[in-house]
């Protein structure tokens, strides 16, 4: 990846440096389809679990659907946050992305040569360090691509119904530089960040950005995507040696 100029980083990486990442495919035992991925000290477990059922509104559509769960673990973080289950409902964050996980994977599944299946994937944030919306999905791709390769094993589908990989990361201005992959001491300080969802071909599928203090400008957004889209693809290409796929 191409250096940038240099900024003093909390971690020591360079602007353009992701953090330390793996990808265990496989971790769960009963899963169809799992991932254990960790970016920094961020750590998320992602299963996949198929149906051979389908939410009212898709029955006999001729499609199938891909559907997320998100959650964090009491201490996922530096304080002990308590279940959302004992309060009863999940929050809005929670739900906000556990859609941006299902819409993401959605958007590289044919949803029709699935047939008409469910899979659910479940992404549980073992330990937080800033990130753990774009590792989830980054996870949770590896995990759906490996159910559906147990189903092509078992002769249920006869192709790969994915049309492209998806992987994520945020990038940010910390002390007015743009960097790549913000772990929580940038998060938390940084004067904007954006999460980006694109795929391996470079298309784009979801951006989230916010100006934390002052606007920042289009010049200061178009550097952030170039950080994007070459992390992402360094991302997707960890995602293809996990998988054996290259």
């Amino acid at each position: 990846m191409t250096k940038t100029s240099a900024v003093a980083r909390p971690s020591g990486r360079q602007p353009d440096e992701l953090r330390g990442v793996t990808m265990e495919p496989g971790w769960a035992k009963h899963a169809e389809g799992s991932c254990l991925i960790k970016c920094g000290d961020t750590h998320v477990i992602c299963t996949a679990s198929i149906e051979e059922r389908l939410p009212p509104f898709l029955r006999n559509s001729g499609q199938g659907w891909v559907t997320a769960e998100y959650g964090m673990l009491p201490r996922a973080t530096g304080s002990r946050m308590s279940r959302e289950a004992a309060r009863g409902k999940q929050s809005g964050r929670t739900q906000e992305i556990q859609r941006l996980i299902g819409r993401s994977l959605r958007s590289v599944t044919d949803l029709k040569a699935l047939g008409e299946r469910q899979i659910t994937i479940d992404c549980d944030v073992l330990q937080a360090d800033g990130g753990t919306r774009t590792a989830s999905i980054t996870g949770a791709y590896i995990a759906l691509h490996q159910a559906l390769q147990g189903l092509i094993e078992k002769d249920i589908l006869k192709t790969m119904p994915l049309n492209d990989q998806v992987a994520a990361v945020s990038c940010g201005l910390y002390e007015g530089t743009p960097v790549l992959d913000l772990d929580y001491p940038e998060d938390s300080t940084a004067q904007a960040d954006a999460n980006f969802v694109l795929t391996a071909s470079g298309k784009i599928i979801e951006v989230q950005g916010t100006a934390e203090g002052l606007p920042f400008s289009e010049e200061q957004f178009h550097e952030l995507f170039r950080l994007a889209k070459a992390g992402i693809a360094d991302l997707a290409e960890m995602q293809r040696k996990a998988l054996k796929l290259s």
